[in-house]
């Protein structure tokens, strides 16, 4: 896609035009995620990202040592709204999870949680992964607000699951 519709030189062309167009999907400009990712929200450093449609920061609010979001630049829902063909996206996501962690001199990926707020508790309807490590120093919030079978977590291997499982019932 390089210098296509989704690249930063056609968002940066759209925006000097005053246009969402070449943004790359749906925007909402009060999203903060959206802003972030679009690299219109000051003080958020991005982390570098093999893929140009997700982007990576450290959460602002960390539960680890190491506490990043991996979000899609394209505004999409929490992750009660994805379907089957979102795997791959969900995948990639960890994949981005994982070089960042690696690049951040972190290599025990058995000790990471990566997955997503279950609705309603997402606080920010923007699709993201969050990407803990090392799980093993958690917090005690951070123990209850990431924890794995609870009402309102869900690991990124769950929801791949969940989602396989949901699409071959229908």
């Amino acid at each position: 896609m390089a210098g296509g519709e989704g690249s930063p030189a056609a968002a940066a062309a759209a925006a000097a035009e005053g246009s969402e167009a070449g943004k790359g999907g749906s925007y909402d400009g009060k999203c903060v995620f959206c802003r972030i990712a679009r690299r219109e929200e000051p003080g958020t450093a991005l982390l570098s990202s093999e893929y140009e449609d997700l982007t990576c920061f450290r959460d602002c609010r960390p539960g680890a040592p190491h506490h990043y979001l991996v979000v899609p630049v394209e505004h999409m829902g929490n992750c009660k709204t994805l379907k089957k063909e979102h795997i791959p996206l969900v995948k990639r996501m960890m994949e981005v999870g994982k070089a960042v962690l690696q690049r951040n001199n972190f290599s025990d990926l058995n000790d990471v949680r990566m997955g997503f707020h279950w609705p309603p508790f997402c606080s920010i309807s923007h699709l993201h992964l969050h990407v803990l490590a090392p799980a093993s120093q958690l917090g005690f919030l951070s123990r209850l607000f990431y924890r794995i079978n609870s009402y309102w977590f869900i690991t990124a291997e769950q929801l791949i699951e969940r989602l396989q499982t949901e699409n071959a019932a229908s």
